[in-house]
């Protein structure tokens, strides 16, 4: 069975920004709440740039240094990187791999510690 249809509707309905990186630090994919977040850097117009481009001198060392990371061993697959207390939200690096283990690039996911506003569905 491919799954791929539902792993593309999973990471597209997820209100959390991902950002989608191959090994060369490449962005090649962005949701749609990525590309909403990031709208006034360029949006969708950041697939096919250079994730260093979008990052300060610092966070690209991080970002080297958890690749790094990910590369000695097919069990480091997930690093946080930091806490934005602004947005009360917390970023990670995630390592993607294909079926044998192999790194094949990575995302950045920001998971939010804001309780949820919407109105729970009463049975």
């Amino acid at each position: 069975m491919d799954l791929t249809k539902y792993f593309r509707s999973i990471i597209e309905q997820d209100r959390c920004a991902v950002v989608i990186c191959n090994l060369e630090h490449e962005i090649i994919y962005m949701n749609p709440a990525a590309i909403e977040r990031y709208a006034k850097h360029g949006g969708v117009k950041l697939v096919g740039q250079s994730i260093f481009d979008c990052h300060n001198e610092k966070s690209c060392e991080i970002i080297k240094k958890v690749l790094a990371w990910f590369g000695e061993s097919v069990q480091n697959n997930i690093m946080y990187t930091y806490h934005n207390d602004k947005q009360n939200k917390d970023a990670y690096i995630v390592a993607l791999r294909d079926a044998d283990g192999a790194l094949i690039g990575y995302y950045e996911k920001h998971e939010f510690r804001n309780a949820e506003t919407a109105e729970a569905l009463q049975f």
